[in-house]
């Protein structure tokens, strides 16, 4: 069985002020993306910075997730264990494929149906009780992605 191209998307890392968190990235290197995105139904607004890999593929990135308030999953994990990675997301080429697959093996998912990411991107979530304590996040391109 098949669920590729799988490649890595990109890493959440979890921030009080995308503006305090975002100079170290491109200090780095990163190149930032064109604007913020909210999402609402996850109560984050996410700021992407990009490698420059030159490969046919799209390019790893790092994720700033800003909490839109302290009751939303990242204002939870910020009061929690403060800032830094908070999942690693695997871009797949056959997501619901991908998540029938796992839960077929005992994978326990947080999300057994795809969901609107930002970026346009369909995602869904394992539970990190199944990954060893990491969230992973799953996606592939959806509509306008």
């Amino acid at each position: 069985m098949t669920f590729g191209p799988i490649t890595l998307d990109h890493i959440g890392v979890a921030a009080p002020l995308l503006d305090t968190a975002a100079p170290f990235w491109t200090l780095l290197g990163l190149v930032q993306g064109d604007h913020d995105e909210r999402v609402e139904d996850q109560g984050v607004v996410t700021r992407f910075f990009a490698t420059n890999d030159q490969g046919t593929r799209p390019p790893a990135r790092i994720e700033l997730l800003e909490p839109t308030g302290p009751d939303t999953p990242i204002g939870r994990f910020l009061e929690r264990r403060g800032p830094g990675v908070q999942q690693v997301c695997f871009r797949v080429g056959d997501l619901d494929g991908l998540i029938r697959h796992l839960m077929e093996n005992g994978v326990r998912m947080i999300d057994e149906t795809p969901r609107q990411g930002a970026g346009g991107m369909r995602i869904a979530f394992v539970h990190p009780k199944s990954t060893g304590g990491v969230l992973v996040e799953l996606a592939s391109p959806g509509h306008g992605a």
